[in-house]
């Protein structure tokens, strides 16, 4: 069975489905089967609402500021799941709550949910990866149509009601289009984080 909670680098990560609605170039899961502690990331069947808080309940927090929403998969693609867990977190443990996305979630669920992500996660980081739709196409395969523009309303959305909203892109692009990317968050006022491709 894939780890539900798993830790990488001190931190604390919760893998909630293997659904996305993106197929990006470089992601991880493409490689390999995990990250951090776990065995495998990958779920023979999507967890239920209950084996993540009985994995939530098995989990020691003592010594982790912040609960990470990230595994082999968007977690707004599980959204009721993610809404449920992320309360039930709050109710338990004196922890903050971030969630890593796409910023494709308003698609694909054809409503705007960052009020309801803003009642239970303290901070979210999007994924920009590229400063163009066209190269944001080419490398992350979206689902959609129009999915660039989305995300950025999105961001601008998220912007209005979280504590922090950040873009993130990887370390891997040219120095031209981390400049790009980094006016595209300035012009919004938002953090851009560079990760380093792993």
């Amino acid at each position: 069975m894939a780890e539900i909670l798993y830790t990488y680098k001190n931190q604390v990560y919760a893998n909630i489905t293997n659904r996305c609605d993106c197929n990006c170039t470089f992601c991880v899961r493409s490689s390999k089967a995990s990250v951090g502690d776990a065995e495998t990331l990958w779920h023979k069947a999507e967890p239920t609402l209950e084996e993540i808080k009985k994995a939530i309940d098995n989990f020691d927090f003592t010594d982790y500021k912040e609960l990470v929403y990230c595994g082999y998969g968007e977690p707004t693609c599980a959204l009721d799941n993610l809404l449920a867990s992320a309360a039930y977190v709050k109710e338990k443990h004196a922890i903050s709550i971030r969630l890593n996305t796409n910023g494709l979630g308003n698609l694909y669920h054809n409503q705007n949910i960052v009020p309801a992500l803003a009642a239970v996660i303290d901070s979210i980081s999007i994924s920009l990866n590229a400063p163009t739709a066209e190269k944001y196409e080419s490398i992350t395969r979206p689902q959609f149509k129009n999915a660039y523009p989305a995300l950025l309303e999105f961001a601008s959305l998220c912007q209005k009601v979280f504590h922090h909203t950040q873009f993130s892109i990887v370390d891997v692009l040219p120095a031209d289009e981390i400049a790009a990317c980094q006016k595209i968050a300035d012009e919004r006022g938002i953090s851009l984080k560079i990760r380093k491709y792993a």
